[in-house]
């Protein structure tokens, strides 16, 4: 883990040659916009036919659809880890989601260099509107204490399940949400971070700003206001019903409630995301932002099946195998959009292999800040600008619940490992994801030789962790 003070002293005022600020135009704002459990083809651009998402479909008409971008893990704590620092999770100090108590999960630690951190050297004001998960309030990986100046939303993934939470949290203060005391359904949790995101706009218009907006939505319970559910109710039929918490100790603390509509409920809350997405871009305008503000937009893992959660009636991973906690393609393959007027031109679709790890090169790039040392990423700004782009040799993943997971993409190469704390001799999958995007045939036997390049890389790739150790360090045969 680097030192974030040696990092920081790395990372000059440099212009790289491909940033767009040559021309001494104002530095551009960015909003990264990070949906919760969406899958791959939870949206209407890539794919989705049970219902539309026009708002988030726009970011694709004038910009950018990315066909095979890759989230950090497949669950939420060490795939934000990984967006946050640059580093692939066999790098990352997170690498599985670890509850600390009373509320939080296990910190960043303080010399964690993250992406709010490093473009406030450039003079950004930052802020992050929605589920934090990567450290509990006041500790070290809380997100004032890793470079954001504002934070308003969930600081604790687990209590995140729940859309009517009894408080938020205002940078140190625990906001108490007395409109939702006992079964009281008051104030929605997306609605009130939505209103905090858009006066953090409204309040650094004249000033650059780095917006890290993480939605909860679509992640289990769902829940959504009547006037949403109004709009489904009835159409996606036969129902889906859900018998969850809806009272006693555990109820708010992260058990998910009962929910008899799960079908409707799924279609309004991604509604909602989408009207939530307009009205950024809406607001942008009304402050005369929009030319000048970079919105990339994705999910953090596959889609889930908890809570009544049913992604194989929307075909929520879009025909690719796994879920959420899987290390297949439906797991870590997510939808990536960016817009940015004047720079990225409308109606791209790229087949750039791209990863978590990547963004904070790209908004390096972008800012005019020399890339941090030591960082797995690499920028795909050229990409966006439509210029000649550096490719990854491979990506890694490694998570660490269910027994254990590896996975490496090489090329069309993919190789997946699982069970490793059980067996940490076991068998490599391998498949070619030119010919087989939906991973249905194991081509290891086949290819014995692809098989040991990968099985080395995976090793070479796997460094230590005091938290999260798998069953034998040993991890290829």
């Amino acid at each position: 883990m680097k030192n974030k003070i040696q990092v920081a002293m790395c990372a000059p005022l440099v212009i790289m040659s491909c940033t767009p600020n040559q021309k001494n135009e104002p530095k551009p704002n960015i909003i990264f916009i990070l949906a919760d459990d969406l899958g791959y083809g939870d949206l209407s651009c890539y794919g989705q036919e049970k219902f539309s998402t026009p708002n988030i479909d726009r970011l694709a008409k004038e910009g950018i659809l990315f066909t095979q971008n890759y989230s950090g893990c497949t669950v939420s704590a060490p795939s934000r880890c990984s967006l946050m620092t640059g580093l692939h999770t066999g790098h990352t100090f997170i690498r599985g989601n670890k509850e600390v108590s009373p509320e939080g999960q296990l910190p960043l630690p303080a010399d964690s260099y993250t992406i709010a951190e490093m473009v406030k050297t450039q003079g950004y004001t930052t802020g992050a509107f929605g589920k934090w998960g990567l450290g509990k309030p006041g500790s070290e990986g809380d997100p004032n204490f890793q470079g954001f100046d504002e934070f308003f939303g969930y600081n604790c993934q687990r209590l995140a399940h729940n859309y009517y939470p009894d408080h938020l949290w205002h940078n140190q203060e625990k906001v108490i949400l007395s409109e939702n005391e006992g079964a009281n359904k008051g104030s929605y949790g997306p609605d009130l971070i939505h209103k905090a995101a858009l006066k953090f706009m409204e309040t650094n218009k004249d000033k650059p700003f780095f917006l890290f907006y993480a939605s909860i939505i679509p992640h289990a319970e769902l829940f959504a206001p009547e006037k949403y559910m109004e709009m489904f109710r009835g159409k996606f039929d036969p129902e889906k019903s859900f018998i969850g918490i809806d009272s006693g100790p555990q109820f708010r603390q992260g058990g998910y409630g009962s929910q008899p509509e799960s079908h409707a409920a799924f279609a309004a809350m991604i509604h909602l995301l989408d009207d939530q997405v307009g009205e950024l871009m809406v607001k942008l305008k009304e402050l005369n932002l929009d030319k000048n503000t970079l919105i990339i937009f994705s999910s953090d893992n596959g889609p889930h099946k908890e809570g009544g959660g049913d992604p194989g009636y929307f075909n929520s991973n879009g025909g690719l195998r796994g879920f959420k906690r899987d290390m297949y393609e439906g797991g870590i393959r997510l939808p990536m959009l960016a817009s940015w007027p004047g720079h990225i031109k409308p109606g791209v679709k790229s087949d750039h292999i791209a990863a978590f790890w990547d963004v904070m090169p790209t908004i390096a790039d972008v800012t005019g800040i020399k890339t941090p040392s030591g960082i797995d990423g690499i920028s795909f700004l050229p990409t966006l600008l439509g210029k000649k782009q550096k490719k990854h040799d491979y990506l890694y993943w490694e998570f660490h619940e269910q027994g254990g997971k590896i996975a490496i993409r090489m090329g069309d190469w993919k190789a997946v490992r699982n069970n490793i704390d059980k067996d940490p001799q076991g068998s490599t999958e391998l498949y070619d994801l030119s010919s087989d995007r939906s991973e249905t045939t194991d081509l290891a036997s086949k290819h014995p030789e692809i098989v040991k390049k990968i099985e080395g890389l995976m090793k070479s790739s796997h460094t230590p962790s005091d938290f999260f150790k798998f069953s034998s360090e040993t991890i290829t045969k």
